[in-house]
């Protein structure tokens, strides 16, 4: 295999919670790669701060745009927007993300809905809508950010389980709807990696070892495991795959 068929040059990406986590390896790794990206989420100041610094330390353009993924609105000003300053879209990684802790039987219907129009809606929405290019230019790939807990359920957490459930399904349905169109869908199911919206749960000092111990690796996940996953199948080096998911959890799925 040539070293070129990882090359991301003259592409365009558009990465969703971009601006900090997994999101902005995401986005390091693509431009690394040589993908000018778009960072779109609801905190646009992060999105400015994470743009500066990989304009600054890669050489290639990053553009920052505010996007609340619920919302078709403003997806579709995100789109128009893309393809006025960069003319196409090659690369949607679906990555925004949120979760909580509670157990089901108090759960109530908004944090249901909140957990699930983000976590799954949100990734549906912008995928039609992205999609809807990507067929009008001849081709792109959709990257899906799932979880081992699409697999693998906790307890507190039925609804983030669901929506990540929900995410592997609707990576083989959109691989098959939009296999025709060029396009490729496939998803990144992480383990445990240390993130801002895990923090406050690895904190606990029973907990990070529990979680340790279940890990073959030995170690906690980092945001940039995650980011070589998604080069991998952003690039030409992944032509002939799609509809899976690929699961980056430090050997948990093995045992």
């Amino acid at each position: 295999m040539k070293p070129s068929s990882f090359d991301l040059t003259d592409k365009v990406a558009i990465i969703s919670g971009g601006a900090t986590g997994i999101g902005r390896a995401i986005a390091d790794g693509l431009a690394e790669a040589g993908a000018s990206v778009v960072i779109c989420g609801r905190r646009f100041h992060k999105c400015e701060e994470a743009c500066k610094e990989i304009e600054e330390r890669t050489g290639t353009r990053a553009l920052a745009h505010r996007c609340d993924i619920t919302s078709k609105d403003e997806i579709e000003s995100l789109v128009n927007t893309v393809l006025d300053e960069c003319k196409r879209v090659d690369i949607l990684v679906n990555n925004a993300g949120v979760t909580s802790n509670y157990h089901v039987l108090d759960l109530s219907e908004e944090e249901w809905d909140r957990v699930i129009n983000i976590n799954l809606k949100g990734y549906f929405l912008c995928s039609q809508a992205i999609g809807r290019v990507m067929a009008a230019s001849g081709g792109g790939v959709i990257i899906n950010i799932s979880s081992l807990l699409g697999d693998v359920a906790r307890p507190n957490r039925v609804h983030y389980c669901s929506a990540k459930g929900g995410v592997k399904m609707l990576t083989k349905a959109l691989a098959l709807d939009l296999a025709s169109y060029g396009i490729r869908v496939n998803a990144v199911a992480p383990g445990p990696v240390e993130t801002e919206m895990v923090a406050p749960i690895l904190a606990d000092p029973t907990v990070r070892s529990e979680v340790l111990a279940s890990l073959p690796i030995g170690r906690l996940g980092q945001p940039e495991d995650i980011a070589g996953a998604v080069v991998f199948l952003a690039s030409e080096a992944a032509a002939f795959v799609t509809g899976i998911t690929l699961y980056v959890d430090g050997g948990y799925t093995a045992k």
